[in-house]
């Protein structure tokens, strides 16, 4: 073999050397692009899984969320009526036993009245102005002794629902207790309608009964007021337990 031949040979075995190496680059370079698209898929699939197990999740916690939200709705109204059933347990028994008792403490007295607005709440619009003040001295020698007609306050009160204005924006209702210096006092306000008849409707048979009732057991030791002011009326009762006690001591003498 001469050295031209040789040559020949030397670069014909290199162009098919090249050519092979050049076609194990492009079979390569093709496998790696179908695994890049296998994996892209395999990702995007992944991603699809993923996204829907996420709104799957959002879904399950959705749905709770919102049957958390039913519940809480029904174990309100739940709860206002066991509470009303409660306060309701509370002033039967009141008047039942203690109203049989010819006197009950100012403290029993107030909580049982307490507990009977407590109930006449669940009426009203929750945009009605309830207002109920206890100013009490806790301290007074007379707070915890039976000195106090029971029931004494259940008129003023009732009436007040029974006669306020509820269609009024401006209605309201406010009660205020006060025990101070071994005096009882009760007032309450309610703004009235223009569509009643003001001293009729409000002096009614039941205020008669509690006057004379409040004259009977305490005599001058109380006074009672009723006065209408700018379509508001307001009832004030107040006793004097302390020259109570004093003449029933003397009455016993």
């Amino acid at each position: 073999m001469n050295f031209e031949n040789f040559y020949i040979y030397l670069l014909t075995g290199i162009g098919i050397l090249f050519v092979g190496i050049i076609s194990v680059l492009i079979y390569r370079l093709f496998q790696s692009e179908k695994k890049r698209k296998i994996a892209e898929n395999s990702f995007r699939e992944l991603e699809s899984k993923v996204n829907k197990l996420e709104l799957q999740t959002l879904e399950s916690k959705l749905s709770p969320h919102l049957f958390k939200n039913v519940l809480n709705s029904i174990q309100s109204y739940a709860y206002q009526t066991y509470y009303a059933m409660d306060k309701l347990a509370y002033v039967l028994d009141y008047v039942l036993y203690e109203s049989k008792r010819k006197f009950v403490t100012p403290k029993e007295e107030i909580e049982f009245a307490l507990n009977l607005i407590e109930i006449n709440k669940i009426k009203l619009s929750p945009l009605f102005q309830l207002d109920v003040k206890v100013k009490v001295r806790e301290t007074e020698p007379l707070y915890e002794q039976r000195l106090l007609a029971p029931l004494i306050s259940i008129d003023l009160i009732e009436n007040a629902f029974k006669h306020a204005d509820l269609q009024n924006p401006d209605a309201f209702i406010t009660v205020t207790f006060v025990f101070k210096d071994n005096i009882f006092s009760l007032t309450v306000a309610n703004k009235i309608s223009s569509k009643e008849s003001i001293i009729k409707e409000k002096g009614g048979i039941g205020i008669e009964t509690l006057k004379q009732r409040l004259r009977i057991i305490y005599q001058d030791n109380f006074s009672m007021e009723q006065f209408v002011e700018n379509d508001i009326y307001i009832s004030h009762l107040k006793i004097n337990l302390f020259e109570h006690k004093a003449k029933m001591r003397i009455a016993r003498r």
